[in-house]
């Protein structure tokens, strides 16, 4: 695949070194000439010396042809811009990377719809997903997009005998929001049918509005176990998974040693409580109860630290530790201090672009777990797909794929069979890889007659 990098920093020169080495054909782009001599003499790229946010320099790039943009400079202006404007100029993708929280947040406004970009990822938060999905205890890989909007998907462990066991799903009569996704049985994921019945010993998939969730824990043994957890830092990183802790489920502790961050956190979360406190301080850590915590995160943008005070918090007695660690060469010390999360913010990002190296109608592509043969697509629906021509009972997609949301001018939902997907709509599909491409014909202007 053509793909142009703009910024050449940490993450920009990263993805570039991993790309070329997946032997896609890649141009970098950075303001910094000795940075570009550096990559052009270092990496199997083609360099460009320049803004990244002028159009001669993106035409120079060739984004006219690109498969994909990534726009990673350290400005979130400049990345917006970049990314907008190598959408207008031809690229099939373009994806933006953000820092400040207000650019993801659409109850404000809709950047990402405004500058026309497919994508705005945020490194933070992407690594905020991980720990959350870490703290939850689920195996399912990064799913950002259907947790955007009202949209959440959760695990279930069926270890004993609840209501749902033993009834065909068409007979459980869920909410209309509420779809069971996929079930793991023997060592197998399959895309679960409206005559599949949930066993005990099952791992159940559900997805649907979070509201509507909460009506069928009774039904499958949901257990609200209060889970204590406290955060060192309250950075983006730290800022963001508090943000996904924030609810009953959780008793939420984060400590911070700046005073105004401390002032914007507790203005800005509800049920997380905020101390100004240094967590390096072994003291602290006593005096604030640590030990008795279910989960201790460390996140203060410094490895050494979030290393150090892990170790505090397991001396003291705290059940899990998890640190954010960028340095790859860290991977193996933390875990042998009994560190049982590391999570490297380049890694997830990689992962996550990786993500978008597709063909066609589909914006990205994510396993669901590893090795679960179960992909999770994220597809545009064109103007006269199959899909389009009738309800969802009746389009014919295989057996192997359900359609688990639909997000309609940034409002997203779970469908039912008697709904109908619109040209212009995006749907996300779980679906068996060996059936794969006979969804993307259902989506695709091509399979029209």
């Amino acid at each position: 695949m053509q793909i142009v990098v703009l910024g050449a920093g940490t993450v920009g020169r990263n993805i570039a070194a991993m790309l070329a080495q997946e032997r896609h054909e890649v141009t970098v782009v950075d303001r910094n000439p000795a940075i570009i001599q550096r990559i052009n003499d270092e990496l199997d790229v083609r360099g460009i010396a320049g803004e990244a946010a002028q159009s001669s320099v993106l035409f120079q790039a060739g984004v006219g042809s690109a498969d994909i943009c990534l726009a990673v400079t350290n400005s979130d202006e400049v990345n917006l811009v970049a990314a907008s404007l190598a959408k207008a100029m031809g690229s099939r993708r373009s994806i933006a990377r953000v820092y400040a929280p207000i650019y993801r947040d659409y109850s404000t406004f809709d950047y990402r719809r405004h500058f026309r970009i497919d994508r705005l990822l945020s490194l933070e938060h992407l690594a905020a997903m991980e720990l959350f999905r870490a703290i939850r205890g689920s195996e399912l890989l990064l799913v950002e997009s259907l947790v955007r909007g009202e949209l959440e998907i959760q695990e279930v462990p069926i270890r004993e005998k609840v209501p749902a066991v033993g009834t065909p799903l068409r007979n459980l009569r869920l909410p209309k929001g509420v779809r069971v996704g996929s079930i793991f049985r023997d060592g197998t994921w399959f895309i679960a049918g409206a005559d599949d019945v949930v066993a005990v010993g099952d791992r159940v998939i559900l997805v649907g509005e979070r509201d509507q969730l909460r009506k069928v824990y009774d039904l499958f043994g949901i257990e609200l176990s209060r889970l204590r957890v406290v955060i060192a830092g309250g950075g983006e990183t730290g800022y963001h998974l508090a943000q996904m802790l924030d609810n009953p489920q959780f008793g939420v502790l984060l400590l911070e040693s700046n005073p105004e961050r401390c002032q914007f956190l507790a203005a800005h979360l509800q049920k997380v409580t905020v101390i100004h406190a240094d967590a390096q301080q072994r003291s602290i850590l006593e005096e604030e109860r640590v030990g008795d915590a279910d989960v201790f995160v460390a996140c203060t943008g410094d490895d050494e630290d979030n290393i150090i005070a892990c170790v505090e918090a397991l001396d003291l007695g705290v059940k899990r530790a998890m640190a954010i660690v960028a340095r790859p060469d860290y991977a193996n010390v933390v875990h042998k201090l009994g560190i049982e999360v590391a999570i490297s913010p380049r890694v997830v990002m990689a992962r996550q672009v990786r993500s978008f190296l597709t063909r066609g109608p589909v914006v990205s592509r994510i396993p669901l777990a590893e090795r679960s043969g179960i992909f999770v697509l994220e597809i545009e629906v064109p103007e006269g797909a199959p899909a389009t021509r009738d309800e969802l009972a009746r389009v014919g997609l295989p057996s192997q794929s359900l359609v688990a949301a639909v997000i309609r001018e940034e409002y997203a939902w779970t469908p039912g069979a008697d709904d109908r997907i619109q040209p212009g709509d995006t749907v996300v599909v779980l679906v068996r890889d060996a059936a794969i491409e006979q969804v993307i014909e259902q989506f695709s202007a091509e399979g029209a007659e």
